[in-house]
């Protein structure tokens, strides 16, 4: 370890020896309770460390959060922190049960990705408070469920609960750069599997969806579509520009690239999304009839149009395909020789990759457009609707909003959750965070969480994992 991971160590356990008189003294001026100061102390750290994916530290917030669970107790031998590279950290802590019971695996990433501080309304790596909601780079992807499950364990510990499993926090780095290179899950189940091995994880993955200020559905992600980038070429002798040609590098790959944005793929419900969309139709009374008309055994091709206009439930019908990145041309008096452009897609579970690449092709309709992927999908299966998660979630969440319906979703997005499920670990999406429907700020600019929603999050998470851990 070194001299400056040391100093945070040390400054570390200062602060939680003198942490109760400091909490209370928090907890009065915010009306906060003792325990809520203690969460948001932990939010609020790991929201201001930089763990920007490419050139923040990862291994910084790693040692943070291990020091934190030292200073609550944890035995060295329980609490890992890994740097398989400079600036990359993964940290694995764990809560020792009577091991009646394989263990439970709680997942999260600390890594974030970039943020512009002129793009942003205040500083995106310092936690800021204002009307209501928590802003930050990471506050809701993903240091929300990173800083819960931490605050948690040492709750737990300081209870002196002892569950029937033991409980184990991963918190991992590059969860956002979806490369076989990264250094996260994929390194830990391949240099550490003993020490994740588990019945079952949580992960990101689904929240509880507001409409209104109203809880209409508290989603649990079973599984994920496939990620995979291709890289499209077009390549051309060149030329002056004083002497122009219909044959042009740019012309070929914009006309190509329009094509594309014009196609849909077609609409192709699984397990998962049929049941998602069944249960939507009951909560969202503007698409209502629309969902109900694709779910017949002769979907309605008038209502699929309109539903796919939504950019949420199009995602959820059918593989998807985006144009993301654009290059072209090396000088304004030149006739480019070269126009690239990057897609990225998200595949549907179950739909071959290979044939993603043969539409692309037949789409573009042009055979000086070259295609190639620029890496390899991981391929997953769904994680089963297990009945002792789905009912303990049916039960708690009814304690919490009541009116949700618990939707089983795939994500359109992707996590290391693929990788976990792979190995053998079904993997279940399912934070306790409530947001907006209407407002996913993540990966984006301003990204924000409520208040509210963060201590009831934390809650929540809780006693969930007690309810799956068992014990006294």
């Amino acid at each position: 370890m070194s001299h400056k991971a040391r100093d945070t160590v040390r400054s570390l356990r200062l602060a939680a020896a003198l942490g109760p008189a400091l909490l209370a003294t928090g907890a009065a001026a915010q009306g906060l309770t003792e325990q809520q100061q203690f969460a948001r102390g932990i939010y609020q750290e790991l929201v201001e460390i930089n763990t920007t994916t490419a050139t923040g530290d990862t291994q910084k917030a790693a040692e943070a959060m291990g020091a934190r669970l030292r200073a609550a107790g944890f035995p060295e031998a329980d609490v890992h922190v890994f740097s398989p590279a400079p600036h990359k950290g993964n940290l694995v802590a764990r809560l020792h049960g009577s091991g009646a019971r394989k263990p439970i695996l709680l997942v999260a990433h600390l890594d974030v990705v970039p943020a512009n501080r002129e793009d942003w309304s205040v500083d995106p790596f310092k936690l800021t408070e204002q009307d209501g909601y928590f802003y930050g780079r990471g506050s809701s992807d993903d240091k929300y469920m990173a800083s819960a499950f931490i605050t948690n364990l040492i709750r737990y510990k300081k209870e002196g609960y002892k569950p029937d499993r033991d409980i184990i926090v991963a918190l991992e780095t590059d969860e956002e750069i979806l490369d076989a290179n990264a250094l996260g899950m994929q390194w830990l189940i391949k240099n550490h599997r003993d020490l994740i091995d588990a019945e079952f994880a949580l992960n990101e993955g689904g929240g509880v969806g507001l409409k209104n200020g109203k809880a209409i559905r508290n989603s649990v992600q079973t599984s994920e579509k496939v990620s995979i980038g291709y890289q499209l070429t077009v390549k051309d002798r060149g030329g002056h520009s004083s002497l122009p040609r219909k044959d042009n590098a740019i012309y070929h790959l914009a006309e190509g690239l329009v094509r594309l944005s014009n196609y849909s793929f077609p609409m192709n419900l699984n397990e998962t999304t049929r049941i998602y969309f069944t249960k939507t139709a009951e909560v969202d009374t503007s698409h209502a009839d629309d969902i109900r008309a694709i779910l017949a055994p002769q979907p309605d091709p008038a209502a699929l149009a309109r539903l796919s206009e939504n950019p949420g439930y199009n995602a959820q019908l059918r593989t998807t395909c985006v144009a993301t990145m654009l290059e072209g041309g090396h000088a304004i008096n030149a006739l480019p020789q070269l126009a690239t452009a990057k897609v990225n897609c998200r595949i549907l579970p179950g739909e071959p990759v290979e044939g993603v690449q043969a539409t692309i092709e037949r789409v573009l309709a042009d055979k000086e457009i070259a295609v190639a992927p620029t890496g390899k999908a991981v391929l997953s299966p769904p994680s089963p609707l297990n009945e002792e998660i789905m009912g303990s979630i049916e039960k708690l969440s009814k304690e919490f909003w009541p009116d949700a319906s618990i939707v089983p979703v795939m994500s359109t997005g992707a996590t290391d959750g693929s990788y976990l499920r792979n190995a053998g670990i079904p993997t279940y999406g399912h934070s306790g965070l409530a947001a907006d429907v209407d407002d996913n700020r993540n990966h984006g600019k301003d990204e924000r969480v409520l208040v509210k929603s963060f201590y009831e999050g934390e809650e929540y998470l809780y006693r969930l994992v007690k309810m799956l851990a068992g014990g006294k």
